[in-house]
């Protein structure tokens, strides 16, 4: 069998305003995506449903390029909610989003989308996450990522968990190599994570891309140009190869 090649983007749109809400600029963000070419989109702080628009943020950002999407509803409130979105050119099995908040104040969850890209290969877990502010926070919705991928994920499927981990301390990646052997894409391209927040002149590492089933062939922070004005995150792209 000859190897399959994926190219994954996760990126934190800020509800397609810019740094301090000063412009709204969802078809930026769109544009600068296309750019990219991703076959698989991970997004978080993505409206499902504002006040004054005539669609949901991921149905726009998805058009004619991503035709399959999946939108996990997490945080509700007047005018509107938001959660984590995942968009493919390949057919999305099925979905479910797995309600993981600590509280009534931050409300998180697991969006959980099954795609088979290639005829030759198993099926591909996708899971797009946005955890907490704080560390017992995280460390909760850590664990709780760990029990779905191991009572759902099968021996032998392609796995990637992207999204905004908010794990500034550090500490998740070393958990996540423990208990499922992930590796995190930039890290293992470059030694270090990616500095991905604030996007103009990134200092916290924040964002990340795991996988694992899968061998790294390339991995970016894009965060320079056209990306340092469009959300407070910078975006990671990876290039995953199916061996």
């Amino acid at each position: 069998m000859s190897a399959k090649y994926l190219r994954i983007l996760s990126y934190n749109i800020h509800k397609g305003f810019t740094v301090r809400n000063r412009a709204y600029v969802l078809s930026e963000i769109r544009e600068a995506i296309r750019t990219v070419s991703p076959d698989v989109v991970f997004l978080q702080e993505v409206m499902g449903e504002k006040q004054g628009e005539m669609e949901p943020q991921f149905e726009f950002m998805a058009d004619s390029i991503w035709p399959h999407f999946a939108y996990g509803k997490n945080a509700v409130y007047q005018g509107g909610h938001h959660g984590n979105a995942i968009l493919s050119k390949y057919p999305i099995l099925h979905w479910e989003n797995q309600d993981v908040s600590t509280s009534s104040l931050e409300r998180r969850g697991l969006l959980h989308a099954v795609i088979k890209p290639f005829e030759s290969r198993p099926e591909m877990h996708l899971l797009c996450v946005h955890f907490g502010l704080f560390e017992r926070d995280r460390q909760l919705q850590a664990a709780l990522l760990c029990e779905r991928i191991k009572q759902k994920v099968a021996f032998g499927h392609g796995l990637v968990v992207a999204g905004d981990f908010n794990d500034w301390a550090l500490r998740l990646s070393k958990f996540f190599k423990k208990e499922l052997g992930l590796e995190e894409a930039y890290h293992r391209r470059h030694k270090r994570h990616a500095r991905t927040f604030p996007a103009r002149m990134p200092i916290l590492r924040l964002d990340r891309i795991y996988y694992h089933g899968f061998e790294i062939r390339a991995a970016r922070c894009l965060h320079s140009d056209i990306w340092a004005n469009l959300s407070d995150h910078a975006a990671l792209l990876a290039e995953l190869e199916w061996p």
